[in-house]
Order: C-alpha cells, then sequence, then structure tokens
C-alpha cells in the first residue's frame, strides 16, 4: 500500500488498552498495532467500536491519534472521528487530516433518533466543508444496531451526490450482505467494507474493497491468506475464531484474547461501562480458539 493508495484489504478494529486510570495506554497500542501489521493486516481502524472511542474523551482521542500517526505507517490507518456533536465530529475529522490518515471513519450523529435525511446530510456537508482544507478522505460507517440512525442506500446515494469523490466508503457493521451488495453496486467508485470476515473471497473478486473486522486481530494471519491467495480453508478457520468470540461480549471477548496473544493482561480491561471478561470465561473462550487454530492462543 502506497501512500497514494486507497485502502484496501484486511483491517483490524484494533482495540484501545488503557492504564488504571482509564487513559489510552499508548505505548501497548503501538506494540499491538505493529504486531497486526506484521502478522498480515492490511491497515487499521483505529478509534472504532472496538476501540471504545464514544467512551473517550476528544483530548484521549487525540492524543491517541496522534501516537498512532508518530509511530506507524499513516497510509495503512483509518480512524474514528464520528461524534454525536458535529463540532466535536469537525475538530476530531479535522485532526485526522493534519496527521495525515488515510481515512476518517464518521458513525452518524447518534444520540437523536428518526432524525431526517436533511439533517445527518446536514450534519456531514458540514464535517466535509469545516475540514476542506485538510480533505482527509471520509467513510461512512453504518452501525444502526447501536447508532440508531441506518445509513439507507438513497441517503448514501444523496451523501455522495452532497460531499463529492471525498467521500470514499462505508464500514457495514450491520451483518446484512444483501444490504453492503446493494451500497456497492449503487455507488460508482464506493469502496464498501463489510465487518464479517467471511466475505473475504467475494471482496477479493471485486464485490467489496476488504473487511473490517474486530475478530481479524485474533485471526489476522488466516485472513491475510484469505483475501491475498483465496485461501479457503484459512478463511474458514477465520470464520470459526469469529463464529466463537461473537457467541459472548464481543470486546471484552476481543480484549481478554489480545492479552493471551500479547501475554500481557493490561491489555485485557475496558472503560466503563463494558466490563472484562470472568477470568472462567477468558479461559473457555482460550482453550476453544486453541482448538480451532490447533495451537496455543498467539495465532
Amino acid at each position: 500500500m502506497t501512500g497514494n493508495s486507497r485502502l484496501r484489504g484486511v483491517i483490524a478494529a484494533i482495540p484501545t488498552p488503557f492504564t488504571g486510570d482509564f487513559e489510552p495506554d499508548l505505548d501497548r497500542f503501538v506494540r499491538l498495532a505493529g504486531r497486526l501489521l506484521d502478522d498480515g493486516c492490511d491497515a487499521l481502524n483505529v478509534c472504532g467500536t472496538t476501540g471504545e472511542a464514544t467512551s473517550m474523551g476528544l483530548a484521549q482521542r487525540k492524543a491517541l491519534m496522534s501516537a498512532a500517526a508518530k509511530a506507524l505507517p499513516r497510509d495503512r490507518l483509518m480512524v474514528g472521528t464520528g461524534a454525536a456533536a458535529v463540532a466535536d465530529a469537525i475538530e476530531l475529522t479535522r485532526h485526522a487530516g493534519e496527521l495525515g490518515f488515510a481515512g476518517a471513519l464518521l458513525l452518524p450523529p447518534f444520540y437523536y433518533k428518526n432524525v431526517p435525511d436533511d439533517g445527518v446530510i446536514a450534519y456531514f456537508s458540514a464535517v466535509a466543508e469545516m475540514t476542506a482544507a485538510q480533505a482527509v478522505p471520509l467513510y461512512l460507517y453504518h452501525f444502526p444496531a447501536l447508532s440508531g440512525v441506518p445509513f439507507h442506500p438513497a441517503l448514501v446515494a444523496a451523501l455522495r451526490e452532497r460531499v463529492g469523490p471525498r467521500l470514499h466508503g462505508l464500514k457495514d457493521s450491520s451483518g446484512d450482505l444483501a444490504y453492503a451488495r446493494t451500497v456497492a453496486a449503487a455507488v460508482p467508485d464506493f469502496d464498501v467494507f463489510p465487518s464479517d470476515e467471511g466475505s473475504l473471497i467475494e471482496a477479493r473478486g471485486g464485490a467489496f474493497a476488504g473487511c473490517i473486522s474486530a475478530t481479524v486481530n485474533l485471526s489476522s494471519r488466516f485472513c491475510a491468506a484469505a483475501w491475498r491467495d483465496g485461501d479457503a480453508d484459512a478463511l474458514a478457520t477465520a470464520s470459526a475464531i469469529r463464529k466463537r468470540v461473537a457467541s459472548g461480549p464481543l470486546i471484552p471477548g476481543i480484549k481478554a484474547m489480545v492479552a493471551a496473544m500479547m501475554a500481557d493482561p493490561s491489555y485485557a480491561s475496558p472503560l466503563p461501562p463494558l466490563a472484562a471478561l470472568p477470568a472462567a470465561e477468558s479461559e473457555k473462550l482460550e482453550h476453544d480458539l486453541e482448538g480451532i487454530v490447533g495451537r496455543r492462543v498467539g495465532f
């Protein structure tokens, strides 16, 4: 991936480690990020849902962004900059552009529900106009189960018409591949990333730009083999990992297994209101994943 390339391929939605006083642990974050890139990830999604961005303050998010941009290849970094307040989204997106991130991923304004399309369009128009000097590529984050504000296909098309080609694509965390296919087909030159790595073979055929997934943190080598080589067995292993981890609380499970992978329990703790996976559940999950991959966690 070069500095002029669009984001593509296997992208891990990286979790954020925290210190005991709820601050982002920047050193551990960079260490994990480097490991994931070395293990086959094409890029990383920083400050997303798995990264607990909406539980962090603006200063914390900006500090994490700055640390990532300083230590890691910026053309391999997408960062979540969405916020309920349009001013916060503008500030974060401007910071992403100043730091040289390859993309800014924006949730819709998520507090008020049943808002009209015109309101969502006004929000994204303001973000695009107020960050035009930095012009980081923009991506929509479709996660209606949590945001409560869906990007239905007609709204996506309207946003692309209003914002223009700076709106590069969409991450779809709805789990509805039919929706993802519809959006990808309806909007020209528009990069859609499903959140399920099970779609990687289809993506490899051109339907999608890749995937952005939390469980890629644990299956990056298998996902890379599927994306780059079309390895169906590797994809089956990655899908089995996803299915098992997703059978429990996703973010605590990811963080518990990242802690095992990194041999460092400090990675396991989430911010309130999330709670760490209980020890017995963590041990059972680790045992089950070892059975799937055929070796000790470390993948």
